[in-house]
C-alpha cells in the first residue's frame, strides 16, 4: 500500500508539471513515455526491501502455483472493485416484503417505503405499467391514507427535498411551463377509466438496504423523483393505491432506472408475488442462471414498456393455432385481458375441458364461470403461455374463486377478461407463484419458480438517519440512452423523453480522463472493496 500511494504522488506530481508545461506550450508536440513494472517482478520486490528494510518471505516465484494464485485472486478483487456496489441487491429499508390488497374484485401488491429526513413511511402499490413514484402531497384531493395516524407527503417538511423545475432535464412537461423555475409539473393517466395523479415533481431520498455483502448493516439513501400527488382521480379516489405508487416501468423518472444510472445496482429489478399473497421485491437482481427467459419488444423501433410476444396458447395439452400476440406484463393490471380474436379461442377451450357445469354469477366481469358442489376446487386444465424458444409459462392461478356461506367453493370463473385492443394485459393473476427478473440491461423477462421467500436474511429494520448519501441524481450525460433504439418515456405518460445534451470535454479534461484509470489503479491497489454507508 505504501509503494502504490508513493506511486500514486510520483503521478500526480507528474501530471501537474505535464499541465504546466501545456499551459505554456500549447503548440510543442512532446512525447511522454513511462516504464511500467510489473507488481510480481524482482526489481519491484527489491524496491519493497529497500523500503522496509527486511527480506519479503512470501514473494512468489514467477510461473508458480502461488504466483499464478496471486494473479488470480488480484483479478477477482479488481473486479469487485470495478462492478462495486452493482453487485449488490437493494429493497426498501424496511425490508423487501411485499403483500397483497384490495377488495375481491381487484386488488394490487404494495411494499413500505421511507422517504425524506426525517423519513416517512408509504404502502405503494407496485406497477410495472408505469414510472413515477407519486405520493398523496399537499393535498387537493385525495383519498384517506391507509393508516389514519400516517402523515402526508410534504416536501417543506423534508431537509433533503429539492424542488425540479421546468429547466430540469427530466421535466418532462417543462414546454409548456410559463417560466422554467417554476416548479415542473405532471400528469400521470392510467389505463384504468378517468385514473390519473397529478401535481409537481420533487426529488428527495429514498431509504433503502442492502443485500450485498455485510448486508444487514448497509444502508443506502437514494436521491431520487418523486411526484407530490396534490390531485388523484378515478379508482385513486375508491382507494386502490392510497399512500401513492411505486412505477417500475422503462421511464427515466422511475426507480430503478435512476438506481441503474446511479450506478447503485444493476440495471434490473425483480418482483415475486407469492401464491399466498406475500412476496418480495429486490432492486439490481437479474434471477438465477436457471431461469427461463424471453426478450421483451419494442414498439415502433422504442422500448416503452416490458412487452412480451406471445407465440401460443396451450390449455392442458392442446395448443391452440393462431394465438399468437404481444402483452405487457403490468403488475398494476389485477386480471389478465388478452385480445378478444385470441381470448374467445382460449375460454372455448377451456370450457370444453373443464368438464363443469357453468352457471352465472351476478357481479362478477368473468364470462366463464362454474359451479362447484365440493368444499374444495376440482381439478382444471393447465392453461399455459408458450413464448419463443418454446419457452412454456405454466399459470399456477388462473382462477377466480366464489365461496359459500360456509367457507366452501361454491364456483369459480377462469379470470381471464376481453380486449378490444390488438395488446394483452398479463395481470398480477398470472404472475403468481414465479420470481420475475426484469432485466433491464439485456431486454429480458426472467422467470423461476419460488415460494416467494427472502433471498437472504434480511436484519434492516428501517432507514438509518445517520447514513449519508453516496450517490446522487444522474446528470444529463448519464440520461442519455446508450443504444438509440432504447429510447423509453420520461413520465409514465408514454411520452418519449427529449435528448439531452451531449458533454463535451476539452483536450486537457480528456488527458486528465485518460489518466484516470491508472491512477484509481494505484490509488485502491491492494485496498480492501468498498460498501456503500456500512455502519
Amino acid at each position: 500500500m505504501e509503494v502504490a500511494r508513493a506511486l500514486l504522488v510520483a503521478v500526480s506530481m507528474a501530471v501537474v508539471l505535464l499541465l504546466v508545461q501545456c499551459g505554456f506550450s500549447a503548440q510543442a508536440h512532446v512525447i511522454y513515455s513511462s516504464r511500467m513494472i510489473h507488481r510480481f517482478s524482482d526489481e519491484m520486490k527489491a524496491l519493497r526491501v529497500s523500503r522496509e528494510g527486511h527480506t519479503v518471505e512470501d514473494w512468489p516465484e514467477q510461473g508458480s502455483l502461488g504466483y499464478l494464485h496471486r494473479l488470480i485472486k488480484r483479478d477477482v478483487e479488481r473486479q469487485k472493485m470495478n462492478v462495486g456496489s452493482q453487485h449488490q441487491l437493494l429493497f426498501p429499508s424496511a425490508g423487501s416484503k411485499t403483500m397483497s390488497g384490495g377488495n375481491e374484485l381487484g386488488w394490487l401488491h404494495y411494499t413500505w417505503i421511507a422517504i425524506g429526513m426525517p423519513s416517512v413511511s408509504f404502502l405503494v402499490a407496485l406497477d410495472t405499467g408505469s414510472d413515477l413514484l407519486w405520493l398523496p402531497c399537499d393535498c387537493v384531493q385525495c383519498a384517506p391514507l391507509s393508516d389514519s395516524d400516517q402523515n402526508e407527503y410534504n416536501p417543506s417538511h423534508s431537509n433533503t427535498s429539492k424542488s425540479i423545475t421546468c429547466s430540469h432535464q427530466l421535466c418532462e412537461l417543462g414546454p409548456t411551463c410559463q417560466n422554467p423555475k417554476q416548479p415542473c409539473p405532471y400528469t400521470v393517466k392510467y389505463a384504468s377509466t378517468d385514473t390519473s395523479s397529478s401535481g409537481s415533481l420533487v426529488e428527495d431520498i429514498l431509504h433503502l438496504a442492502s443485500d450485498g455483502v455485510n448486508a444487514s448493516n448497509t444502508y443506502v439513501r437514494a436521491p431520487v423523483i418523486i411526484g407530490c400527488g396534490r390531485s388523484q382521480s378515478g379508482g385513486y379516489l375508491d382507494g386502490i393505491a392510497p399512500d401513492g405508487v411505486l412505477g417500475l416501468g422503462l421511464g427515466e423518472v422511475s426507480i430503478p432506472t435512476l438506481l441503474a444510472k446511479s450506478g447503485v445496482t444493476k440495471n434490473a429489478f425483480s418482483l415475486c408475488f407469492g401464491e399466498a399473497g406475500s412476496g418480495n421485491i429486490y432492486f439490481g437482481d437479474q434471477g438465477p442462471p436457471t431461469q427461463k427467459t424471453t426478450p421483451f419488444l419494442p414498439i415502433d423501433g422504442k422500448y416503452i414498456a416490458y412487452i412480451i410476444g406471445v407465440e401460443k396458447v396451450c390449455i392442458s395439452t392442446t395448443c391452440l393455432d393462431e394465438t399468437n400476440f404481444i402483452a405487457q406484463f403490468d403488475s398494476g393490471t389485477t386480471f389478465t385481458s388478452l385480445p378478444d380474436d385470441i381470448y374467445k379461442a382460449v375460454v372455448k377451450e377451456f370450457d370444453k375441458q373443464a368438464n363443469a357445469t357453468r352457471v352465472d354469477f351476478e357481479d362478477l366481469p368473468f364470462e366463464y364461470c362454474y359451479k362447484s358442489s365440493l368444499q374444495e376446487l376440482p381439478d382444471t386444465p393447465l392453461v399455459t403461455i408458450k413464448f419463443a424458444v418454446n419457452n412454456s409459462f405454466v399459470v399456477r392461478d388462473p382462477l377466480f374463486l366464489i365461496n359459500d356461506s360456509q367457507g366452501g367453493v361454491a364456483g369459480f370463473c377462469l379470470a381471464i377478461q376481453s380486449s378490444p385492443y390488438e395488446m394483452g394485459l398479463i395481470g398480477q393473476n398470472f404472475m403468481q407463484g414465479y420470481r420475475l427478473a426484469f432485466n433491464r440491461e439485456n431486454l429480458t423477462l426472467g422467470w423461476s419458480r419460488s415460494k416467494c421467500q427472502p433471498l437472504k436474511d434480511e436484519k434492516a429494520s428501517g432507514s438509518n438517519a445517520n447514513a449519508t448519501s453516496p450517490i446522487s441524481l444522474p446528470t444529463t450525460e448519464q440520461q442519455r440512452t446508450p443504444n438509440a433504439q432504447a429510447v423509453a418515456p420520461a413520465v409514465a405518460g408514454r411520452t418519449p423523453s427529449k435528448s439531452s445534451a451531449t458533454l463535451i470535454l476539452s483536450n486537457s479534461s480528456c488527458f486528465l480522463w485518460n489518466l484516470l484509470p491508472f491512477l484509481l489503479l494505484l490509488l485502491f491497489h491492494q485496498s480492501p472493496s468498498l460498501h456503500l454507508c456500512k455502519y
